[in-house]
């Protein structure tokens, strides 16, 4: 069960399901990093930054290295979930590069009885590693009043040999028919292909996102595309679990849904700008937080739905929004200095990335890396 002191006393309760992982990234071989990994991570990371309550519900095993600010279940025999993400040097027209993602090992799946009895605003089904099950998942609607889910906690499927993620349909996930149950289903332009955009949307409210594109939001009677914030890529993990995290974070924060969603695609640009895991500036968090609320007042007026549960309109004044929080974004001042692999380029040329840490997850004491075979290693310290 969750700890109590991860439940917070607020109108506004999000409980988020997924386990932690270990990530180690590769490129061509060469291990380029280990990182703190799982959805959870990305979004606790955007919540904390934000000052959204929450509680977690998360397991990993006795190997677990890092220290998070939401306690996970530690699972005595078993091992924490891990990814190895095979990057190679290709990167195709719209900018994304192959990868190939294996679980090597995971954890324990979590269980109806793992989650809180108390009830929720909003719960979150984040799973990366096949953990949130059909039986956890009607626990979670159960409890929540709206469930936002990550389709890759429903489709992804791993070769029994060597772990390699693989995506079946959604129909055939066995998750289909609770989606009429379901808030929001959000999922990359790659997943959305396992779906029929057009059927599940009038089932629940879909968020596609597209990378440097952005992301559009269908539901029954409309849709909308909300513009992207440039960036510059350097590694594509996570950013869907940062747009997902900014997203509800919006709509705790009482915006419509096109703007939580630029909101999103905010967290989601910063997070691909740096390895694994963000560092957010304080700076920025505190400009994003100052235009969330600004907007809010501004928009308040804007209600197009009876319940004013979620208001899907567009309203006025986005286009600032927009410019708002892409000013927060361009004109944070960098105070430490810190280097950065860029996967996009020869792993023996670092690139700068200039951050100030607001949330940080320190590794614990190790004996030994994540990664147990034998590889090459990148020497940070050594000269091209």
């Amino acid at each position: 069960m969750v700890r109590d002191r991860n439940q917070p006393n607020s109108t506004h309760r999000v409980l988020v399901s997924g386990n932690y992982c270990h990530d180690v990234l590769i490129k061509d071989g060469v291990v380029l990093a280990e990182t703190l990994g799982g959805a959870a991570s990305f979004i606790s990371n955007v919540f904390d930054g934000l000052s959204v309550p929450y509680n977690l519900v998360s397991k990993v095993g006795f190997d677990f290295a890092y220290s998070v600010p939401r306690d996970p279940i530690v699972v005595p025999n078993c091992k924490t979930t891990l990814f190895h993400a095979h990057f190679d040097s290709g990167v195709d027209g719209d900018g994304r590069q192959d990868r190939v993602l294996k679980r090597v090992s995971s954890c324990d799946p979590i269980k109806p009885s793992d989650l809180p009895e108390s009830r929720f605003d909003f719960g979150m089904a984040v799973g990366v590693g096949g953990e949130v099950t059909v039986e956890t998942m009607e626990k979670l609607l159960e409890i929540c009043n709206t469930v936002f889910v990550d389709i890759q906690a429903l489709i992804r499927a791993f070769d029994g040999v060597d772990g390699t993620v693989k995506h079946v349909a959604l129909k055939e996930s066995g998750f289909f028919h609770l989606l009429p149950r379901i808030g929001f289903l959000k999922a990359s332009a790659e997943e959305a292909l396992f779906m029929e955009v057009e059927e599940v949307r009038k089932l629940c409210c879909v968020v596609v996102t597209n990378g440097r594109r952005g992301c559009r939001v269908y539901w029954r009677d409309g849709e909308v595309e909300v513009g992207p914030f440039p960036t510059n890529q350097v590694d594509p993990t996570g950013a869907g679990d940062s747009f997902l995290g900014g997203f509800v974070a919006g709509l705790v924060n009482g915006l419509t849904v096109p703007d939580a969603a630029l909101l999103g695609n905010l967290f989601g640009s910063l997070t691909v700008g740096q390895i694994g895991l963000p560092k957010f500036d304080f700076r920025l968090l505190q400009r994003a937080r100052e235009e969330v609320q600004r907007r809010k007042v501004q928009s308040v007026n804007c209600y197009e739905r009876k319940d004013d549960k979620f208001r899907f309109v567009n309203a006025a004044g986005q286009e600032q929004f927009h410019a708002s929080l892409g000013l927060a974004k361009q004109t944070t001042k960098f105070l430490a200095h810190e280097p950065q692999w860029d996967l996009q380029s020869s792993p023996s040329k670092p690139t700068e990335q200039v951050v100030l840490c607001q949330y940080t997850t320190q590794p614990k004491s190790l004996t030994g890396s994540v990664y147990e075979e034998a590889i090459k290693t990148v020497d940070v310290e050594s000269k091209p």
